[in-house]
């Protein structure tokens, strides 16, 4: 008999938590149970729609027959579009040879990683993040964990990531950052900035340079006085070390339209490039072709965002005010107030309580299984995205929100908590 074994990647890969926890909210679902899934970092297409002149625009380029490939790393004239979208609306100034499109963040943030890190080589990112343990174990890297904390809401800060800086070769940073929908201020980015460019320069010629791979996925989707703040803009010098992952996945509601996009110093996403290339991980041509149309449509844009970014916040807000109200009433729940993306962090800190039935909830995952039980609220624990197993911090996504189901679902949470002693 033939062995089952395969590879030590495939062997020691973890699968996602999110999925694994999906499935079993599918499963009630599939039961006749009525969840209120906030889980998945996606959209309700009925609710949150793709921009119709996007649509039109997608529709219109297959019915010309864009349906060949395209250049590997995007059509001349989607990287002139992103180019000009993103010096009109953040101030950044990149080439089109500085820039890479592909189907989506995920195949530029594997690039990236392969393009930088060798095996051995430190990787440090913040817990809670979003797979960067994943991208870190597929380049069998030396992880450097850094459990960022609430009073920081829970961003990593200069002063977290200083001793780990010497010889790494990656820093994975996302602001706004998922799962928490919180960001770095400009005076922390700053100094990390300070610490990136103090590392490089004491490097010799030969040293292979620090990186810092800055996820902005949700960076047009901030609230209030929130404002996002990029590491090229506060310093200039970071140009050289910086690579961005960007797209129209979160800023648009197109998850499934699958067009990201890369910039970066050319050296770096010309090796992205010819990785990505043997992949074939490029976004299709008919939507790059409508995307290259659509991001010169300033006045349509913006009208998008100001319905799509209100509707987002309404949601986060409600909830948010919900949960407050809830901990003044007693119970020993948490948030943080909405900042950015379409995640609110919530804390339910049910360790050590006694069900109805006499049972103690004596772990997390005892925790969340209760909430789902008896609240029908899937949300998932920070512990999925890297914390330590016993954080009693969530991730409560609201891009499958309905508004005129948030009432309810606050008075099932309120009940479930009051049936505890």
């Amino acid at each position: 008999m033939s062995s089952s074994k395969l590879s030590q990647l495939a062997e020691t890969l973890i699968g996602s938590e999110i999925v694994s926890l999906g499935a079993e909210i599918k499963e009630k679902i599939k039961q006749g149970n009525k969840i209120y899934n906030y889980t998945i970092g996606d959209f309700d297409a009925s609710i949150f729609p793709i921009p119709q002149e996007l649509e039109n625009e997608i529709i219109d380029a297959y019915k010309h027959h864009h349906t060949t490939y395209p250049p590997a790393d995007g059509i001349a004239e989607l990287r002139e579009a992103v180019s000009h979208f993103i010096a009109q609306r953040e101030g950044l100034q990149y080439s089109p040879n500085e820039i890479l499109i592909t189907a989506g963040g995920r195949p530029l943030i594997y690039a990236a990683f392969r393009a930088i890190v060798d095996k051995g080589d430190k990787v440090i990112y913040p817990v809670p993040s979003w797979n960067n343990n994943h991208y870190a174990h597929f380049t069998e890297a030396e992880h450097v964990l850094i459990e960022s904390r609430l009073e920081n809401n829970f961003m990593p800060t200069a002063a977290d990531i200083k001793p780990h800086i010497k010889g790494a070769a990656l820093l994975a940073l996302c602001s706004p950052l998922n799962p928490t929908g919180t960001t770095f201020t400009k005076s922390e980015l700053s100094a990390i900035c300070d610490l990136v460019i103090a590392e490089n320069e004491q490097r010799g010629e030969e040293e292979k340079k620090l990186y810092l791979l800055y996820d902005q996925i949700y960076w047009t989707l901030t609230f209030g006085d929130t404002q996002h703040y990029n590491p090229v803009s506060i310093n200039p010098k970071m140009k050289a070390y910086t690579v961005f992952i960007d797209g129209i996945s979160k800023a648009f509601a197109s998850t499934g339209v699958r067009v990201g996009w890369s910039l970066g110093p050319a050296h770096l996403i010309n090796k992205m490039k010819a990785i990505n290339s043997h992949v074939g991980a490029w976004a299709p041509m008919a939507e790059q072709k409508a995307l290259a149309n659509y991001l010169r449509q300033t006045e349509n844009i913006n009208t998008y965002f100001t319905k799509f970014k209100a509707a987002i916040e309404e949601r986060l807000h409600c909830i948010y005010n919900g949960f407050i109200a809830l901990k003044n009433a007693g119970f020993a729940v948490d948030a943080v107030a909405p900042q950015a993306a379409i995640y609110l962090t919530v804390q339910i800190n049910l360790v050590g309580k006694k069900t109805a039935e006499g049972k103690v909830l004596e772990t997390q995952s005892e925790v969340t299984g209760y909430i789902l039980n008896e609240a029908k609220i899937a949300i998932v624990p920070f512990y999925a995205f890297g914390a330590s197993k016993n954080s009693a911090w969530y991730r409560l996504s609201v891009g499958t929100c309905k508004i005129e189901e948030v009432d309810e679902m606050l008075g099932k949470l309120k009940n479930a908590l009051s049936r505890l002693s």
